[in-house]
């Protein structure tokens, strides 16, 4: 994989000078390097790939943020995110590796929720097997996501210990990563807690699919079937339903899976969330937070006043009606020092 991640070190291979980016401050923004389509899987023959994003302030070793994007599973792809990458990786000192994953429509619309967890935590053993190739720390990692992605960065936290090699199946139904390290099984990345992660940062994530499912998600009336351009269906297939599978569901939402700290302590969290977000509402978020703080799991939590859904997404969006340059940085600042805290 290491010629591979080198192969595809195609664009933006000089430094971009951050400061010339519209959000920028030129007293506090540096340079750095970008590395783009890294392919770091290939499950059913889909390309997955990663972007890296390289401080150039001197230093030999950075620690690193592993960013999933969001879209409901259903949409988009790490360029959402490539502006929060490029602030991070201007505004700290971060490898930054934004990572693609299978979404729902994928492979003629048969990609299962479990397949994109899965995806989820290979990338984070892929980064910690080869980032050090692009001066980033495997013992310092923080993940992070933003909606469908910040689901994604809370299951690496819960599921790590759930590894089976069948695959989703029997009666733990426990996860097969995408990637595993050479000569390694599922089962013993579980043992030695291989996917342990430093810090995580969840943003307006969706920690309940279980009810999500009972509700519209998987109907017609969930606007994103539509606009993935597939048909709606359930994220197991047609042959689960939440009403007489109800532990699948489960087994893939945040919610029904905090450990308490007595069992397993978890690495800290910043948790947030819009006051004006409808789609992860402040509210379903807070119960995320209090399932933390009931278990003694470290957690900071934050409402952003005024702040809608999506807030971290590059550009502008016509549909949550953010724009990255006015609503994102001083969440970004406050990401930064969390991961500064915690990391250095």
């Amino acid at each position: 994989m290491r010629s591979i991640g080198f192969r595809y070190q195609i664009k933006n291979l000089f430094v971009l000078l951050a400061s010339f980016l519209p959000w920028a401050s030129c007293a506090q923004a540096h340079e750095f390097k970008v590395y783009k389509d890294i392919v770091w899987a290939s499950p059913k023959n889909l390309r997955l790939t990663a972007d890296i994003y390289v401080p150039a302030t001197g230093k030999k070793k950075y620690p690193v943020l592993v960013i999933y994007h969001g879209g409901g599973w259903l949409i988009n792809n790490n360029s959402i995110m490539t502006s929060m990458a490029e602030y991070v990786a201007s505004h700290g000192e971060f490898v930054v590796a934004n990572m693609n994953y299978r979404l729902l429509p994928d492979n003629k619309n048969t990609t299962t929720m479990n397949e994109i967890v899965e995806d989820a935590l290979g990338g984070v053993l892929w980064v910690k097997d080869h980032i050090a190739h692009y001066g980033g720390d495997p013992k310092r990692i923080a993940v992070t996501g933003d909606s469908a992605g910040g689901h994604l960065a809370s299951m690496i936290l819960l599921s790590g210990r759930n590894l089976n090699s069948d695959g989703f199946a029997g009666d733990t139904l426990g996860f097969k990563p995408s990637y595993l390290p050479k000569g390694k099984t599922a089962e013993q990345i579980a043992k030695k807690d291989g996917l342990k992660v430093q810090a995580a940062v969840i943003s307006y994530g969706a920690f309940d699919l279980y009810n999500s499912a009972l509700n519209n998600f998987e109907k017609p009336n969930n606007n994103f079937w539509s606009i993935a351009k597939a048909e709606a269906r359930g994220m197991f297939g047609n042959s689960i339903n939440p009403n007489d599978n109800a532990d699948y569901y489960e087994a893939v939402s945040p919610l029904y899976n905090v450990p308490a700290s007595s069992d397993y302590k978890l690495p800290p969290q910043f948790v947030h969330v819009g006051s004006n977000d409808n789609s992860t509402t402040p509210a379903a978020v807070t119960k995320y937070v209090e399932k933390l703080e009931q278990a003694g799991q470290p957690v900071e939590f934050k409402i952003y006043e005024g702040k809608s859904h999506a807030f971290l997404d590059s550009g502008c969006s016509d549909y949550f009606k953010t724009c990255f340059d006015k609503v994102a940085p001083d969440a970004l600042d406050d990401i930064i020092q969390f991961l500064e805290k915690i990391l250095k």
